[in-house]
């Protein structure tokens, strides 16, 4: 029995805390990820540094796209279409290490994330669905 490829990517939204990096995300997010991307090199990140917002003006982006960047609301550059691996240089130049920035993508402060880690991650407990924990009057329902 085959299925429909929309049905199944519409199945990964409903894990909590998780953006799966589909194709519709992917072309979303195909200008704020080539901007991070061009951080990659030292005088681009040195014209960023200098004047953000003129920087991003020169990029093709949504506005919510440039505002997220701007408030370094990677859950929102997650939602529009950003890439975590791209936006690493976004972390990178602002001096973050990658698990300082996930960090603050979390409801935990770096000590804590980084402790749960440390002890193997986030539990299943409650981050199976998000549907389910609707259902359930749980936590991470939105």
């Amino acid at each position: 029995m085959t299925q429909n490829i929309h049905d199944y990517l519409a199945e990964l939204d409903d894990i909590p805390g998780t953006r799966v990096f589909t194709a519709a995300r992917a072309r979303r997010g195909y200008w704020l990820n080539q901007f991070a991307m061009s951080l990659m090199t030292p005088e681009n990140r040195e014209r960023w540094k200098a004047d953000e917002r003129a920087y991003l003006e020169e990029w093709p982006m949504s506005d919510e796209q440039k505002a997220a960047i701007l408030a370094r609301d990677y859950n929102r550059c997650l939602d529009l279409g950003g890439n975590v691996y791209f936006l690493a240089k976004v972390f990178s130049t602002d001096g973050l290490s990658f698990a300082e920035a996930v960090s603050t993508m979390t409801d935990m402060s770096f000590p804590e994330y980084r402790e749960m880690m440390l002890k193997g991650g986030r539990s299943v407990e409650g981050n199976r669905s998000i549907k389910a924990n609707r259902a359930a009057g749980k936590k991470g329902a939105d």
